[in-house]
């Protein structure tokens, strides 16, 4: 027979053993990328954009956007932004 505490020690390690087995599984699941990138996973980065009035090279998602005279402009902060607009207004 076999013994009952020697059971409960071999399914404790068992259900350690898939636990750590099966996490690395969900951990790369998230990663998987589409057949474009050829199975890889891709990273996101984001477009660098230059201020008119500093030269200031900014991330796009962190400048400040202004629409004028059917075009986009970014700046750095709202000071460039305010020269921009009195310099284009003279």
């Amino acid at each position: 027979m076999v013994n009952p505490v020697r059971l409960l020690v071999l399914g404790v390690l068992f259900y350690i053993l898939y636990r750590l087995l099966t996490a690395g599984r969900r951990r790369h699941a998230g990663k998987q990328a589409g057949p474009e990138e050829g199975g890889r996973a891709r990273t996101i980065q984001d477009v660098l954009v230059e201020d008119p009035v500093c030269r200031t090279h900014i991330p796009k998602t962190q400048a400040i956007q202004l629409y004028h005279d059917g075009r986009i402009y970014y700046f750095c902060s709202n000071d460039c932004c305010e020269k921009f607009l009195k310099r284009d207004g003279q």
